[in-house]
């Protein structure tokens, strides 16, 4: 069986990353692993469903299998966030490929510039950009048009800058698994519309506004699993809803604690710390740290590794496990076999967790503390009960029929 990894955060699902998933399948994937953001996300932020309900409607709309990406991974830098999820593909030992999406769509346009930057030929000219007081993104880019205008123009688009840390990760890990460019098309990592596609971050906007989810543009599939989190006051979760929670957290910590941060070099711990023990909200701190030199992702996500105490020390090593969230009967044939085959240890039942050995145990301690902290900001004070990361069982859809329905329903 011929299987595709996917790493992805669905926050929400929308129609472009069905399209992902089928354009994946008419490439030659009979069946499809994710490994998905948990309850925080790359921007450095909330996700806006808890995981599980996210992971139960990628399986609903195209996906077999998915897995956790945990938060020192998922709150990372692009080349982290690329790193740990190819490494939990990689490691499952049942993929062979791994689909991505890309602005240019061309994949040896997209491995050229992933080899530039592996070879270090553009180190130099990084340094002196840097010294110029630009972020590290735009002095890479600069650094990189100096030598090779193609490859430079790569990494001025999101998802082609996801796609060459994906394709540099596959290269560090030796990795058996083969790169596929799917051409993104429709609305842009924060457009509005484009061709009857809409992206995430338009779809959190509305959310945010009081809106309800369009009908046309959000798979239905995905439109129940979030309903249900809503009525179940569960959804959607914003990172205002637990704010004083987090301001709290960081009027707490000592300088120690802010150096020990991931990124909080350059002395940016301490810009950061000080905006901290004075902004009466997340906004405020987040406006009086930035400056051109640190972009204000970095900075959140900075916030948000402090909230759950997360440090630089938690991504030394690559993820340790791989937590299940969702999967259906082609996924449960997918798990059988990475059983025999997964370096890292397969968790289906948080539970068991508990008999993970030394770091690995301890890495999914720090896990099950981000779930509590993010339950905080549940919408229903009633649902922002603790404990669910060693006790919620992943989410099993194994009615064939019922799900082929849905399926189609979702990708009409």
């Amino acid at each position: 069986m011929r299987t595709a990894g996917v790493i992805c955060e669905y926050n929400p699902l929308h129609l472009g990353h069905i399209r992902h998933l089928e354009q994946t399948r008419a490439a030659g994937a009979e069946a499809v692993v994710c490994v998905m953001s948990g309850n925080f996300v790359q921007r450095g932020d909330f996700a806006v469903y808890e995981k599980h309900a996210r992971a139960r409607a990628a399986v609903m709309c195209g996906a077999d299998l998915v897995m956790e990406l945990p938060a020192p991974w998922s709150l990372a830098s692009a080349e982290r966030f690329a790193f740990g999820g190819v490494y939990l593909l990689d490691a499952l030992g049942i993929c062979d490929m791994i689909s991505f999406g890309s602005e240019c769509g061309d994949i040896g346009r997209l491995a050229r510039t992933a080899e530039l930057l592996l070879s270090g030929g553009a180190d130099a000219a990084l340094r002196e950009a840097m010294s110029r007081g630009i972020s590290f993104a735009r002095a890479r880019e600069q650094a990189v048009r100096s030598l090779s205008p193609d490859c430079a123009d790569v990494l001025a688009r999101p998802n082609d800058i996801l796609a060459v840390e994906y394709i540099k990760a596959l290269r560090r890990l030796g990795s058996v698994m083969e790169p596929q460019a799917v051409r993104r098309r429709g609305a842009g990592h924060d457009g509005t519309e484009i061709d009857g596609t809409v992206s995430a971050s338009f779809l959190r906007g509305l959310l945010e506004r009081g809106e309800s989810l369009p009908e046309n543009r959000v798979p239905v599939g995905a439109l129940r699993v979030y309903g249900a989190e809503d009525e179940a006051g569960r959804g959607p979760v914003f990172a205002a809803n637990a704010e004083t929670a987090i301001l709290s957290r960081l009027r707490r910590m000592s300088e120690a604690d802010f150096l020990a941060l991931p990124d909080s070099n350059e002395g940016l711990h301490l810009r950061l710390m000080r905006a901290a023990r004075s902004g009466p909200t997340l906004r405020s701190v987040i406006e009086s740290a930035k400056t051109k030199r640190y972009a204000e992702s970095r900075l959140r996500r900075m916030l948000m590794c402090a909230y759950l105490g997360i440090t630089a020390q938690s991504v030394c090593v690559p993820p340790q496990y791989g937590l299940v969230l969702a999967f259906n009967a082609r996924g449960r044939e997918l798990l059988h076999l990475a059983r025999r085959r997964s370096s890292v240890p397969i968790i289906t039942k948080p539970s068991a967790a508990r008999r993970l050995p030394g770091s690995a145990g301890a890495a999914f301690a720090e896990g099950a503390l981000a779930d509590d902290l993010y339950a905080l900001a549940f919408p229903s004070p009633g649902a922002r009960v603790g404990g669910q990361g060693w006790t919620a069982p992943p989410a099993v859809l194994t009615d064939a029929g019922k799900e082929k329905q849905v399926r189609e329903s979702c990708q009409s």
